[in-house]
Parts: C-alpha cells; sequence; structure tokens
C-alpha cells in the first residue's frame, strides 16, 4: 500500500480525560491550556494491513482547517475535521477508563477516542463507529503491536465473550490502571487535590483479588459485566446463559464453523449485543469444579470437619460452621465442585429435541419460549456440601413443558432446587412475574462473615463471596465501632441487609432502607435466621425522601450509604444497556444528599461500585453544592478501592467521612 503522509488536524485540544466530563467535571481552562499531549494516533500506513483501507484527510483540507481555527475558535466551525464515522486510523492506547474502554488520541489535536479491549500501549488500527461531540467510539480491527503488559489470555473466548476485558493484561496492570482511574476521578470529579501531603494518607492501595480464575459467582450478560466469586468455603456461584434462536459466530471463524453450530443457542451474549448469543461451553471465572468435575467425585473426595472461626457473637462465645476441608490439601484450593457443566450438558442434550417444542426466545419477534438458564450454587448448612439451584426463565406461564428437563437435572446429586421464573414481558431480564418450584426447596443458603444467608432465584446477594467478606470488613474497620456496643447505624440501600447484619453484632441497632419489597423481605428473615433482634428493615424509596424522612428513629452514630453491589437498586440502574450513559449510574439524589448533611452523623460509610458518581457525592458532601446553597459539612478520611472482579472494570469503592 502507497505510503501516506501523516495528516495534522486543526482542531483545539481536549483532555485526555474528556470521559470524565460526562459526570460534572469542571476542568479549569487554565489547567487545559497546560496539559501537554502525546502523539498517539497517526493516519500513516502500517506494514502487512492491504486489507485495511486507511483513510486519510487531504493536506489541503488540513492547511483550511489550520487556518479556519487560528481565525475561529468555534469548535462547530470546525467539526468536520474531526474522524468521521468510517475512518480506519492507526492508534495507541494510552490508558483506561472506567467502564475499560482504551483511551486513544488523534495526532496533533488530542481529540479523544475511546475502544473497547484495547489496553495501555498497544498500538492498533481501529475503525470510528460512533462520533459525539468531544469524543468518538472505536472498534479493534487488527493489533499491530501488543501492550507491555501482554500476558496470554487462558480463555478462548476472551475475544469474543461479553464479559472480562482484561485477561490479556497482566493482573498488577490491571491493578494499576483501576487505582489510577479512582485516582483520577477524585482529584477530576471532585475538588480533592493529589498534590496535598494529606491526599497520600487518604488515598489508600487497591486491595486486590487473592484469586483471579475460578472466582465466579454470578453472570449476567445483560450487564456488560462478569458479576463474579471463588467458590472457596463453599461460597455461592451463579451463572447466567441465555438461548437464542441462532448461535453467534465471529467473522473469522465464519468458515470454521459448520452450519450446525449456528443453529440454536444456549451461553453467553456477544460483547455490546443483546441480540447475539455466543455458544459457550465452559468459562475460567466460574468455579473450577463447575468446568471439570462431577457431582459424585465432590461426594467421595472430600470430607466434613469443623472449622472455628470467631466473629464476636453477642454473647461473646465463638461461632462454629461445617465446612469442607480437602484431604491432605490446602483449604483455599476448594472449589465447590458444583457440576455446572453437568447441568449445561443435560439442558443441551435435551432443549433442542423439537418433540418437547421447547423454542429459545427471539428478542426481534419476541416469540419463543426459553429466555434464560440460571445456575446458582451454595452449601448446605447442615452438612457443608455444595447445593445447586437451576432456575429456567420462559416467557409463558407453562411449566409443564419443563418436565422433562426438570427430570433429567433432578438426577444430578448437587441440584436441590429446580424452579420457573415466567417473565411475560417482551423485555430480556431474568427476573419473571411469577415462580414456580418444580423440584425440590426454593433457597438455597449460604455463609459471610459468620451469618447465614438464605438466596432465593432472584435474590441480591454479594456475587464475589470470597472479596465480599474483605470489603465488608474493611466497611466494619472504617466504622471505629465502640466496645460498648452503643452505637446506631443507618444503613441505606441495604439490599438484603448483608452489611447491617454483619455489624448488628457490635452495635446497638441498625436501620435498613431499601426500595425493593423482596430484598426487605429476605432482610428481615435473614435477620431471623441469624437470631438477632436489633435490626429493623424498612421498605422506601430514598430518591423520594422528605423533612419527616426518619424522624422517628434515634439519631445515628455512623451512616453506610452508596450504590454497593448489594442492592436491588444498584442492579436495577444497570439494566438499561447494561451501563446506561451519562452517568453510567446515578449515584445519591441530591435530596439524599441534603438530608445527610442535616443529619449530621459522626461518621458516612460510603460504598460504591462507580467510582465516578462517588467522586461526586464525595465532593458533595465535604464542598457542598455552591449552586443550590448547601455547603459541606465531612472530612475524607480514607478511600480504599478493592477489586471484586479480576478481568473486568469493576471497582469497589470503601470511603469513611468524617464530620467537621
Amino acid at each position: 500500500m502507497a505510503a501516506a503522509a501523516a495528516a495534522t488536524l486543526g482542531i483545539r485540544s481536549v483532555p485526555s480525560n474528556i470521559w470524565l466530563h460526562k459526570f460534572g467535571a469542571r476542568t479549569a481552562a487554565a489547567s487545559i491550556r497546560s496539559r501537554s499531549f502525546t502523539t498517539l494516533a497517526s493516519l500513516s500506513p502500517v506494514e502487512d494491513t492491504e486489507d485495511i483501507q486507511l483513510n486519510v484527510i487531504p493536506k489541503e483540507d488540513a492547511r483550511e482547517s489550520v487556518s479556519s481555527t487560528s481565525n475561529n475558535n468555534n469548535y462547530k466551525s470546525n467539526k468536520s475535521y474531526y474522524p468521521k464515522r468510517g475512518q480506519t486510523l492507526e492508534l495507541v492506547c494510552e490508558s483506561l477508563a472506567f467502564k475499560g474502554k482504551g483511551v486513544c488520541k488523534v495526532a496533533d489535536s488530542g481529540f479523544v477516542l475511546m475502544c473497547d479491549r484495547a489496553l495501555p500501549g498497544e498500538r492498533f488500527i481501529g475503525r470510528v463507529t460512533r462520533k459525539k461531540d468531544n469524543y468518538a467510539e472505536v472498534k479493534k480491527l487488527k493489533t499491530i503491536t501488543p501492550h507491555s503488559d501482554y500476558v496470554e489470555a487462558p480463555c478462548e473466548y476472551a475475544s469474543h465473550c461479553g464479559g472480562c476485558k482484561t485477561q490479556s493484561l497482566s493482573y498488577e496492570a490491571q491493578l494499576k490502571a483501576k487505582e489510577q482511574q479512582v485516582r483520577d476521578l477524585v482529584v477530576h470529579v471532585g475538588k480533592f487535590s493529589d498534590q496535598e501531603p494529606e491526599f497520600g494518607g487518604v488515598m489508600k492501595p487497591i486491595v486486590p483479588c487473592d484469586i483471579q480464575f475460578h472466582y465466579r459467582n454470578k453472570e449476567s450478560e445483560e450487564l456488560d459485566i462478569l458479576l463474579t466469586a471463588n467458590a472457596s468455603f463453599g461460597l455461592a456461584v451463579m451463572m447466567e446463559f441465555s438461548f437464542g434462536p441462532k448461535g453467534w459466530v465471529p467473522a473469522e471463524q465464519l468458515q470454521e464453523k459448520s452450519t450446525d453450530e449456528c443453529v440454536y443457542a444456549l451461553g453467553l451474549h456477544a460483547p455490546g449485543f443483546f441480540d447475539k448469543v455466543l455458544n459457550v461451553n465452559k468459562c475460567l471465572l466460574q468455579s473450577d469444579s463447575a468446568n471439570e468435575k462431577s457431582g459424585n467425585e465432590s461426594r467421595a473426595t472430600w470430607r466434613r470437619t469443623v472449622i472455628v472461626e470467631d466473629y464476636g457473637v453477642q454473647d461473646g462465645r465463638r461461632k462454629h460452621h461445617n465446612v469442607l476441608e480437602k484431604e491432605n490439601e490446602n483449604m483455599h484450593e476448594f472449589h465447590g465442585y458444583i457440576s455446572f457443566k453437568v447441568v449445561l450438558a443435560t439442558v443441551q442434550e435435551c432443549w433442542r429435541d423439537p418433540e418437547l417444542g421447547l423454542s429459545p426466545w427471539n428478542v426481534h419477534s419476541h416469540t419463543g419460549f426459553l429466555k434464560h438458564l440460571m445456575l446458582r450454587s451454595g452449601r448446605n448448612i447442615e452438612t457443608g456440601l455444595p447445593e445447586l439451584m437451576v432456575n429456567f426463565v420462559t416467557s409463558s406461564d407453562n411449566p409443564e413443558c419443563l418436565r422433562p428437563l426438570v427430570e433429567k437435572i433432578a438426577t444430578i446429586p448437587e441440584v436441590v432446587s429446580i424452579v420457573n421464573n415466567v417473565n411475560t414481558s417482551i423485555g430480556n431480564t431474568s427476573v419473571g412475574e411469577k415462580e414456580y418450584t418444580l423440584y425440590g426447596k426454593s433457597t438455597i443458603t449460604e455463609i459471610l462473615r459468620g451469618l447465614t444467608f438464605q438466596i432465593s432465584a432472584n435474590s441480591f446477594f454479594q456475587t464475589n463471596t470470597r472479596q465480599a467478606d474483605v470489603l465488608y470488613k474493611l466497611i466494619e474497620d472504617c466504622a471505629f465501632l465502640k466496645a460498648d456496643g452503643s452505637e446506631i447505624v443507618l444503613d441505606l440501600f441495604c439490599g438484603t441487609g448483608t452489611i447491617g447484619l454483619t455489624l448488628a453484632k457490635r452495635v446497638k441497632h441498625v436501620y435498613g432502607f431499601e426500595v425493593v419489597a423482596q430484598a426487605v423481605s429476605d432482610a428481615r428473615q435473614n435477620a431471623t435466621l441469624n437470631f438477632i433482634n436489633n435490626a429493623t428493615f424498612i421498605e422506601g424509596d430514598l430518591n423520594k425522601i422528605d423533612s419527616t424522612f426518619a424522624s422517628n428513629l434515634p439519631k445515628p452514630d455512623i451512616v453506610i450509604t452508596g450504590l454497593e453491589m448489594r442492592s436491588p437498586m444498584a442492579f436495577s440502574s444497570m439494566l438499561c444497556e447494561w451501563h446506561p450513559a451519562d452517568p453510567n449510574r446515578p449515584g445519591m439524589h441530591i435530596k439524599l444528599i441534603k438530608f445527610l448533611l442535616r443529619l449530621r452523623a459522626s461518621r458516612i460509610i460510603y460504598v460504591s461500585c462507580n467510582p465516578a458518581t462517588c467522586a461526586r457525592d464525595l465532593n458533595y458532601l465535604c464542598y457542598g453544592v455552591p449552586e443550590q446553597n448547601i455547603d459541606g459539612r465531612y472530612r475524607l478520611s480514607s478511600l480504599q478501592p478493592v477489586d471484586m472482579f479480576p478481568h473486568t472494570p469493576h471497582i469497589e469503592c470503601v470511603c469513611s467521612l468524617e464530620l467537621r
């Protein structure tokens, strides 16, 4: 291909953190002018890319652009000289933005381009797929030079699955990128300065996840992330598969696949597509046992033992739990040995039989019967053995159609519950209006921080239970609870009550608020199950509070707030794409911000799975909202990022604020 000169575009400089502007960042003009921009993109040709036509802006247009820019700084007048949709560029990824997209910039202009699955230092060919006012989105076509922290992705679906995006980035580099994202958002969205000496004591190093694979707890491809957990200590595991009328095959594999492999699908969604299902036989983020081991082997090779854990229960005695321990091996190697693969294979074997009439749901024609297959596991508290729940989500109320599948699946030893959720809406969500228990019991159980929790098919339970134990310990440490147990805790967005209940043993009373009725019911049941009588859970919409909110409750000493992944509200706000744009999730309503500032609790612990809105809310609580004449009353004393889900963009933050 003939060499082409790199074009110089006469476009105003745009800061590299342009994606922060969606969250209301107010970067000073002087800061923008002084910011240096590295040339990260060019329009020059690349060797061995004859099949890709690079688009080059003519030099005459470029000179005209420069002249026009010097005479008129109006962005609109030069808009035509920004990269256009369909244009192909050679790019270098500079960093990772929130949600895991690579940040690139056009040569000599600094215009930002966001590319999914592009990693820092990677040079690649990309095509502009979407053009917006202040940035563009790019699809990666071909990698020229891999990034410096490249590792071989062990998953064969890593390039095509809609879940984990950074498998080929070393885990150390993932942690560094996530920590930097939190730091940048706090500095640029909030008014916190990383130049101040005390900031180093406030911003803590990210807490890693000690197991990076086979830790999966939940997967929901509509959410475009892997909500995962390790199955160690009998931790809950969940997988969600989708049915489709035709299996999606990547373009580069079309010649390798037979026609039969494209008919009917049961698997995971392709990245960015709600209507394309990729057939998947295994996932490296689910429990190792879910991929390889059988239920009979799990029962034969594991013995039950008693491990003593001291969680400081209210009566002062140690609490004992039955857990599983493998003969002569480390406890952390236990993965539950749940036969997810056996269940999946059983369903695959039967559901395509035309005599059964089990057609897959078609999201375009709104026809078909089977929508989702959801597999969830916990452990039996009495025996310590793993137990599995199978949930079929269907489009109509006809549970008898599932009888042949139920009879086969019920023979698998670990399966203790088979349910049917009926979702008659044209949407593709997995929560139904009705639920039938087709076999066994309607719930399974799990242990977290020394407490027993009941899990139903639609329960909102922490998805990486092993790392949740770490997260909740951090929250407890941030609370600085008194030894006399005299404090009142207000737990906002409490979900099924997990955080409040884990603190209840050390405080006088916990009051939890949650908008979802089923979650409130689950929280009350979990309190009863654990003989906790100093926790009250109340249904209420925290976005619609007034001056009388919580007026009949004692003033809390500690408030726990933020949309962490324990609350159905956090999930419901994710279901519009999975990541709704501008902003990703709403954070706290301004009414709730005002309430907290009036309340003046001694300490606020803000737990959030969205660093962007977290930074904004921290800014409001500490510095106020000048345009509404609201003064801030708190000081940020610590900010602790936690990596809950390796290989995904997800970041959890635990923030501690003290009343000034």
